[in-house]
C-alpha cells in the first residue's frame, strides 16, 4: 500500500550513492547498468518512507529518474506482497487510456537487493496524504474528488480482455474467492482476538449478493494512491496495483468510500467534517456521481454488505500490520500503532450492518 511513492524529497541531488535500508546499492547499480544501457552518473538512492507494504525507493542517475518497489524481507502472507502482478497489471495497462506509471523490468530472483523487485519510471506530480486536503480552496478540493470517481470510473471501464488480462483473475463468484481468502488471512495474521472480524466475516458468508459482475478492480482504491498533476487537479498516474485483480467493481466503490464512514483518527477518515465547507463532496453525491458515469441503476449499487466487506478488509489488514510489527518484519516504523486499529475499522464494518446506509 503505496502512500508517499512520488513524492518530492530533500536530498536526491546529493553526487554519492545513499545507501538505503533493505538494499544492496552497489550490487543493484551495477545490475541497472547491464540491464539498461546508457545510464549516466552514479546512482542515487532515496528510501521512500510512509507505507506500510513493499519498501520503495527513487532510483536516480543523471539522466533517468525512476522508482524501485519490492517485496519486503522476511516471512510474508501467501499472495501478498505481489510484486510481479503490479508490474504485469501496469505493463498491459499501458496499451489503454488509464493513466499508469510506465514499467521499465521486473527481476524475480533475490540475488539483487535480496526479494523480487521490479522498476518504473517516475511521473512527476502531487501525492495527497491528508483526505481533507488542507491548503486548498473549496472548488479545488471538489474537483480532486470527483477526478478520483471519475478515474474509478475509467478503471472498471478497461477491456481487461482486450488488454491480455484474461488470466489476471477468475470471472464471476469474486466475494466467495474472497471471503474465503479472508478468512485464511484473518487466522494466519491473528496474534490476539478480535471478535468483531469473526462477527463480520461469519455476516459477510450468510448474506453474499448473487451479482457476478467481473471488471479489473484496483482493490486499495484511495485517494493516496492516485498521483495528481502538478498544477491541476487531473490523475496523472493509479499508483500500488499489488491487490489488484479481476473482480466486482463494487468492491472497489465500497473500500474507496470508507473515508467518509471513519474518523480522522481512524486512518485518515472524513468523517464529522464539515465538507461542505471544505468543498468536498458528499459520499453520497459522490457515489452519484460514479454512478452516473457508470451508468449504474439503482439495482446495481453499493449496499451494506460491500462496506462490511470493505471495513472488514481494512480491519485484517491491519491486524496483519500488527502481526508484521510483533515479528520485526513491519516496513514503516508505526506499524504497531496502526495496527491498534483492526480493531476500529472491524467497529465501523459492524456498524455498516447494523444502522441503515447513511448520506455521508
Amino acid at each position: 500500500m503505496l502512500d508517499a511513492s512520488y513524492l518530492e524529497v530533500g536530498g536526491l541531488e546529493r553526487q554519492e550513492p545513499v545507501q538505503a535500508p533493505g538494499l544492496a546499492v552497489d550490487r543493484l547499480e551495477a545490475f541497472l547498468h547491464r540491464r539498461l544501457p546508457g545510464l549516466l552518473g552514479r546512482m542515487r538512492v532515496e528510501a521512500i518512507g510512509g507505507g506500510q507494504s513493499n519498501p520503495t525507493y527513487f532510483v536516480d542517475f543523471d539522466n533517468r529518474r525512476m522508482v524501485l518497489r519490492k517485496k519486503p524481507a522476511g516471512d510474508v502472507l501467501p499472495s501478498a506482497h505481489a510484486v510481479d502482478r503490479e508490474y504485469r497489471v501496469m505493463q498491459a495497462l499501458a496499451s489503454t487510456a488509464l493513466p499508469v506509471p510506465p514499467v521499465v523490468l521486473y527481476h524475480a530472483e533475490p540475488d539483487i537487493v535480496g526479494t523480487a523487485f521490479y522498476l518504473m519510471e517516475r511521473v512527476e506530480g502531487r501525492v495527497f496524504q491528508d483526505n481533507q486536503l488542507p491548503g486548498m480552496a473549496p472548488a479545488e478540493r471538489r474537483a480532486i474528488y470527483l477526478a478520483m470517481a471519475d478515474t474509478l470510473a475509467q478503471l472498471h471501464a478497461v477491456d481487461w480482455r482486450a488488454a491480455g488480462l484474461s488470466d489476471f483473475g477468475r470471472e464471476g463468484g469474486f466475494f466467495a474467492r474472497q471471503l474465503r481468502r479472508w478468512n485464511q488471512q484473518w487466522a494466519l495474521s491473528r496474534t490476539r482476538e478480535n471478535p468483531a472480524i469473526d462477527e463480520l466475516l461469519a455476516w459477510l458468508g450468510e448474506h453474499m449478493p448473487a451479482d457476478d459482475e467481473t471488471t479489473l478492480t484496483h482493490g486499495d482504491f484511495k485517494l493516496n494512491n492516485l498521483l495528481f498533476h502538478p498544477e491541476e487537479p487531473r490523475v496523472v498516474a493509479v499508483l500500488d496495483w499489488e491487490l489488484s485483480t479481476l473482480g466486482h467493481p463494487l468492491a472497489d466503490v465500497a473500500f474507496n468510500t470508507v473515508a467518509w464512514r471513519t474518523l480522522p483518527t481512524e486512518f485518515g477518515g472524513i468523517r464529522g467534517a464539515d465538507l461542505a465547507a471544505l468543498g468536498i463532496p458528499s459520499e453520497h453525491e459522490y457515489l452519484a456521481h460514479y454512478y452516473r458515469r457508470t451508468g449504474r441503476d439503482a439495482a446495481r449499487r453499493a449496499t451494506p454488505f460491500h462496506w462490511a466487506f470493505a471495513l472488514m478488509r481494512w480491519a485484517v489488514m491491519f491486524e496483519g500490520i500488527a502481526a508484521r510489527a510483533a515479528q520485526g518484519n513491519a516496513v514503516a516504523s508505526n506499524a504497531a500503532e496502526v495496527g491498534q486499529l483492526g480493531l476500529a475499522l472491524a467497529q465501523r464494518g459492524l456498524e455498516a450492518i447494523r444502522t441503515p446506509v447513511p448520506h455521508f
